[in-house]
């Protein structure tokens, strides 16, 4: 089953460039549409910010965040199925100079945004994952817990 699970999460990090960040800070939640790259192995997801935003102000003051995603799916019956994908982790703010390799893998997956990761008061994000969870149906819910898997 962890086989599957796993499989899963890549397929849909592997076709959603976009999910939603939610942060947190002084009591007070935020949520945000965010373009991601997701790491090979799955451990981290990639984004990037302005620094003068609540996103960037709730990252450095709190960097427990949370990401979803759905997947839709067309069945034969040309309904949609949804699953919806939650990432679990903490963000830290990565040096923009040391990190060519991660800016060129976010350009690839999105080409449209070279002059905001060219900008000055662009930061750079990395998500380390602790966990996913999968969420099929009200009662088909699956975890894969990385920081136990090392």
């Amino acid at each position: 089953m962890k086989a599957q699970i796993q499989d899963f999460v890549r397929q849909v990090l592997n076709t959603n460039h976009f999910g939603v960040l939610a942060t947190e800070s002084e009591n007070k939640p935020h949520a945000c549409f965010i373009a991601i790259t997701a790491s090979d192995n799955l451990g981290q997801i990639f984004f990037a910010t302005f620094r003068n935003t609540r996103k960037y102000t709730n990252l450095i003051q709190n960097e427990n965040v949370c990401m979803l995603f759905e997947y839709r799916k067309e069945n034969n019956l040309n309904q949609q199925d949804s699953t919806i994908l939650t990432t679990f982790g903490k963000a830290k703010e990565l040096d923009l100079a040391n990190s060519e390799a991660i800016v060129q893998g976010h350009l690839l997956q999105h080409p449209d945004l070279t002059s905001f990761l060219a900008a000055t008061d662009c930061a750079l994000f990395e998500l380390s994952v602790d966990a996913y969870q999968v969420v099929l149906g009200v009662e088909d819910i699956f975890w894969w817990k990385l920081k136990n898997d090392e």
